[in-house]
């Protein structure tokens, strides 16, 4: 299966933190291989992230500070395809299809503040999964959840030390082996 990376623009390291932690976190959980913070370096949610993953399993790579522009030259010189997340897109429905058919690794970008207009032309793809604003954590979920066709409950985390329990009720966290 293809690789898939984020790669995260205009992440402010005082106002974006947290909303970038969560673009993080869900990329991890959805599947995706890795995030790029584009611009600034941000040793703390790379810290927050790689603890995650030796907690919870991975392989999942979070990286800060690469300027974005190298980023999308290095993903296109190894065949990868870009995909944009914008309200401003084509629908994901009718788009989803060609992407899947699409040879190569997968770069999806995200915005926090207001996306250079280059974006736009470097994007194999922009695409919307509604014509609103929203968040790009949202945005980002559901372009996962339908890139992975609905199959994050079957993803295996290697290298976890925990893992949680599915429960009605309360939180259950078990203790794994080290393997």
């Amino acid at each position: 299966m293809a690789r898939i990376f984020i790669l995260r623009i205009g992440h402010r390291v005082f106002r974006d933190s947290r909303v970038t932690t969560h673009v993080c976190l869900t990329a991890r959980a959805l599947g995706a291989d890795g995030v790029i913070i584009a611009d600034r370096e941000d040793k703390v949610v790379e810290s927050t992230i790689r603890d995650v993953t030796n907690r919870f399993g991975g392989p999942f790579d979070v990286q800060s500070g690469k300027p974005w522009k190298q980023a999308i030259r290095e993903w296109r010189a190894i065949g990868g395809r870009i995909v944009h997340l914008t309200a401003y897109g084509l629908p994901l429905p009718k788009m989803l299809p060609e992407i899947l058919d699409a040879k190569g690794d997968v770069l999806v970008i995200v915005g926090s503040e207001k996306m250079p207009g280059e974006i736009f032309k470097v994007a194999d793809w922009n695409v919307s999964v509604t014509n609103q604003p929203m968040s790009e954590v949202a945005a980002l979920a559901i372009f996962l959840d339908w890139f992975r066709q609905h199959r994050e409950f079957e993803h295996e985390f290697s290298k976890a030390q925990v893992q949680i329990v599915p429960s009605r009720s309360g939180k259950k966290i078990q203790q794994l082996p080290p393997e």
